[in-house]
């Protein structure tokens, strides 16, 4: 756990073990973590550096990027759509658990998403869609003339100095006498990943695949670092105010074919989700209506509360429960000793 207020970054507090196992090591004071979903609104941060220089804009439909992608009712689909979960795109493609056994790439995934139904159609509802980030990511790439781990790296995490950072493990990871994979820790996994070792959260596939929507490995030192960035303590360099607003102003409100429920109760930034009024879930109870954050399956959680410039992020290798009950104590033990 690591917390940060006014500009000042606590140290990083340490407990558990390496691995889910009694006999597994202490947890390394510099252990790496897959935080999961927290990774959506990281790779929303590289779409908007894309924004800033007037690559494209956010109401750009996706095929002018993906020519075919428009097919059954995705013609209309927008990169805003993708950031909000407004796109109509499924969470994951129907042959999800399929791609994953087959060791798939990126780009199947996205293919399969091109190839699948809407569950409802573009800017008329909001549904939690991880295959919108899998479309978004391949969408910088083709803009940045780059793979989108490759242009978060140059453009986000070296000039931050996140140097513990990577959307999917670099072969370099593996190399050496002491590899720095072996800084991540593993994660006690779901049922359903327990027949998996050549594709769940622990194998190499999935370490290196680089998934946009939860393939970040990171510390909590580096995540710390991106924190502070939206918060606007490193100022403009390297996101700017107006994108900061943007990403963390609730984008549901000028949509007005989504529900209304949706757009005053459960609203979206940018890749961030906005505090939810009256849900406990991952960011508690106590903190302001403007904080924003993310929370991953992986069992992590990161908040932001601009109104007491403050951060909060847990990460653990316990899978989420429903809810997020958990994450939702803590964070009201901080948010109440920052007050």
């Amino acid at each position: 756990m690591c917390v940060g207020r006014r500009g000042v970054v606590s140290e990083t507090w340490v407990w558990g073990r390496q691995g889910p196992w009694p006999s597994d090591l202490p947890l390394k004071r510099d252990a790496i973590f897959l935080i999961a979903s927290i990774t959506k609104p990281i790779v929303a941060l590289g779409l908007l550096q894309l924004v800033e220089r007037g690559l494209l804009a956010l109401d750009d439909r996706v095929e002018r990027f993906l020519p075919g992608f428009g097919r059954q009712g995705k013609h209309a689909i927008t990169l805003r759509h993708l950031v909000t979960h407004t796109s109509g795109l499924p969470d994951m493609p129907p042959n999800n658990l399929e791609l994953r056994q087959a060791r798939a790439g990126l780009k199947e995934f996205v293919a399969a998403t091109a190839e699948g139904p809407l569950v409802f159609p573009p800017g008329r509802g909001v549904q939690y869609q991880s295959m919108g980030f899998a479309v978004l990511g391949e969408v910088i790439a083709r803009v940045a003339s780059q793979p989108c781990a490759q242009f978060l790296h140059e453009q986000l995490f070296a000039p931050l100095g996140c140097a513990d950072t990577a959307l999917g493990a670099p072969d370099d990871w593996f190399a050496g006498a002491q590899p720095k994979i072996d800084r991540v820790a593993r994660l006690r996994l779901p049922p359903e990943q327990l027949e998996g070792s050549d594709w769940n959260w622990n194998s190499r596939y999935w370490r290196q695949l680089g998934a946009p929507w939860g393939g970040l490995l990171t510390t909590p030192a580096d995540l710390a670092r991106m924190a502070g960035l939206m918060l606007g303590w490193q100022g403009d360099q390297w996101i700017s105010g107006a994108s900061r607003q943007a990403a963390t102003r609730n984008q549901l409100e000028g949509m007005r074919e989504v529900p209304s429920d949706d757009r005053r109760c459960r609203p979206w930034g940018l890749g961030w989700r906005l505090n939810w009024p009256a849900h406990s879930a991952n960011f508690g109870d106590l903190l302001g209506p403007r904080t924003f954050g993310h929370w991953g399956a992986t069992g992590t959680v990161l908040w932001l509360d601009p109104d007491q410039d403050a951060f909060c992020l847990l990460l653990t290798t316990q899978p989420q429960e429903p809810g997020g009950e958990f994450l939702a104590r803590i964070s009201n033990i901080v948010a109440a000793s920052i007050a």
